[in-house]
């Protein structure tokens, strides 16, 4: 899932999630910058029903820093950053 605020990927839910999870996100984390944080506590989004149901990795991705709606100068520097999660989500 993307969202806009905070420039960080949620990943995890309660260790349900697999090994390579870490891997993926960590991987995610190097090409876009953003801080990854494991188990956020939340429990309703689309990446906790995910994990939850499937037993697969699942990623909330927080696109750029602000208040929302974030500014539009913002635009070129979120393409970026989450291009590298796009590519990077090609090979992992």
């Amino acid at each position: 899932a993307f969202h806009t605020q905070g420039e960080v990927i949620f990943w995890g839910l309660e260790n349900m999630e697999p090994p390579e999870s870490e891997t993926i996100v960590n991987e995610f984390a190097r090409v876009s910058g953003y801080e990854p944080v494991k188990s956020a506590n939340s429990y309703a989004g689309y990446k906790d029903w995910y994990i939850q149901d499937w037993r697969r990795p699942g990623f909330t991705v927080e696109l750029g820093k602000g208040t929302n709606p974030l500014p539009i100068s913002q635009f070129d520097e979120i393409y970026q950053k989450s291009l590298g999660i796009f590519l990077a989500g090609l090979y992992m």
